[in-house]
């Protein structure tokens, strides 16, 4: 664009001096002017490349109305910018009808001059103030260029980008979410109230996946990335209608805003490739010089430290999908990552058979259990997680054991953490012997042989139920009947039943015991 409309034109002191009157197409005087052409041919059309403003006295036009149409339509469909036509040669006082008629019809621009002008003088104006906008247009394209490519070249975060976009636009910038929600901004002095019912005014808002001007709400928006990533959009305030520079502005924007998350994305994944593999290193042979100086690289500190190992198990449903427990997984791990770097402790953190697992590298002097305390309540803060955490050590070559430790302890809790932040060895008593001995036959063959009378039946789940609520409130049978909706007749009548079935009494110490332990190998197993 050139920066000159026919109402600027009109506005030149050239021009102005020669008292113009618009007669036709007052909606389209927003039309920008490319170039100035003086004709007296009616076949003028074809030599024209659009964009043009025609000068004319008219003393060669047709006489016609049907003719006149036509050279009004001619210069509609070569996509001329209006028509400037001095009276008082062919026409004294007013144009024929028929080519303001046309000219109305097709929204063309049509001019009168009342006083005589030289056509040279305003073909050299407004040709002068064409090419000074066309270059000043080059200048700033070229900053644009230049700006982004710098910045791309620095791998400029988010924030720098659109500082960069408030300076060239000299507006309001903001980024939103797929979901309407404000991201971030950037906003010039004097700004007052831009974010004022943001959500409602943005969601109103549709725009197609190219580049658009929102006159409602002066907002100029460009989408980051594909609509299928779900990005959001950059907007720009722009009260009135954007020149094309801006338009290269909100694109090259949101263009490297895209190319940031894709690289930083890039980053997030070659970093989880490489704590995945040293933490699988760590756990072959911790001892292994090598593998000890790659952590170092790594940014995990193995030199006089004190190491604690971690596993996080995300709480989620069993017949949830697979993508949605993936994704889980994905933000706990994220969660994980920025508790540990709030804390400002070294970590080696990824996924691992659907946990999360950690390696904590802490000073000699810390307290490592409240460190990690905090860690885990930063994590519980996002997500319903079970935390395990290993026995802190102080040699690298036992960063093995606490890191086994840790899984260990979280595959013998209960799955929703008995309201624990944090799981640690003494608090999985039996429930962490039967998770070690786990794969042993002869505990499932104990479990099987303990619970196969009860199994066998048809109210299985009843009765095993009943053995459930007597072992957990051991000390009153009123508060396991209340666990079960019993009443206490029905609830007596169900426990004789089970004593029944198995031929002992569950009042004596080693029948519950063998029962407890049953049920927990099998809890245990499931899990």
């Amino acid at each position: 664009m050139s920066g000159l409309t026919v109402r600027d034109v009109l506005q030149v002191p050239v021009v102005r001096g020669a008292d113009p009157q618009v007669v036709a197409g007052h909606d389209r005087l927003d039309e920008p002017v490319r170039w100035v052409h003086s004709t007296e041919l009616a076949d003028i059309a074809p030599l024209l490349r659009g964009g043009e403003l025609v000068l004319s006295t008219g003393i060669a036009l047709p006489e016609e109305p049907a003719a006149l149409t036509e050279f009004a339509n001619s210069l509609v469909d070569v996509g001329a910018a209006g028509l400037v036509i001095e009276l008082g040669r062919r026409w004294s006082d007013r144009l024929p009808g028929a080519l303001v008629e046309a000219c109305q019809a097709a929204s063309l621009p049509l001019v009168t001059l009342g006083r005589e002008v030289r056509f040279a003088a305003v073909a050299q104006v407004l040709g002068e103030r064409i090419v000074d906008a066309q270059l000043a247009e080059l200048r700033t394209s070229e900053r644009i260029h230049e700006t982004f490519t710098r910045l791309s070249l620095d791998e400029a975060e988010p924030r720098e980008i659109l500082q960069a976009v408030q300076r060239l636009a000299g507006a309001d910038v903001v980024v939103e979410s797929e979901h309407h929600r404000v991201v971030d901004f950037v906003t010039g002095p004097g700004t007052d109230r831009l974010h004022e019912d943001w959500y409602d005014r943005s969601r109103r808002v549709v725009t197609a996946d190219t580049t658009a001007w929102d006159p409602g709400n002066g907002w100029l928006l460009a989408r980051i990335g594909r609509r299928d990533r779900g990005w959001g959009r950059l907007v720009i305030q722009v009260p009135d209608k954007p020149t094309h520079h801006l338009f290269v502005l909100a694109e090259r924007a949101a263009a490297a805003l895209a190319l940031h998350r894709l690289h930083d994305r890039d980053r997030h994944n070659a970093l989880r490739r490489t704590h995945h593999e040293l933490l699988l290193a760590l756990l072959a042979d911790p001892g292994s010089p090598e593998t000890q100086a790659r952590c170092e690289l790594a940014g995990l500190p193995m030199g006089r430290r004190r190491f604690v190992g971690l596993t996080v198990r995300p709480v989620v449903r069993a017949d949830g999908p697979r993508a949605a427990r993936a994704s889980l997984v994905e933000e706990v791990l994220a969660a994980v990552l920025h508790a540990a770097h709030e804390g400002s402790v070294p970590a080696l953190v990824c996924e691992v058979d659907g946990d999360v697992r950690a390696l904590l590298s802490l000073g000699r002097g810390t307290d490592d259990r409240a460190v990690v305390d905090r860690l885990a309540a930063g994590i519980a803060r996002r997500h319903e997680v079970v935390v395990g955490a290993g026995r802190s050590t102080d040699t690298a070559g036992g960063v093995d054991v606490t890191l086994r430790e840790s899984q260990h302890v979280v595959a013998s809790v209960p799955e929703h953490g008995a309201g624990r932040d944090v799981h640690r060895l003494e608090d999985t008593h039996l429930r962490g012997l039967l998770a070690l001995l786990g794969d042993d036959e002869r505990v499932r063959d104990f479990a099987d042989r303990e619970l196969v009378a009860l199994r066998d039946r048809d109210d299985a789940d009843a009765l095993l139920a009943t053995v459930r609520a007597v072992l957990d409130h051991p000390r009153s049978r009123t508060e396991a009947s209340a666990a079960l909706h019993l009443s206490r007749p029905a609830f007596y009548g169900r426990l004789a039943k089970v004593e029944r079935v198995l031929g002992c009494s569950l009042d004596d110490p080693l029948t519950r015991t063998s029962l407890h332990v049953a049920l927990l190998a099998g809890d245990v197993r499931q899990a």
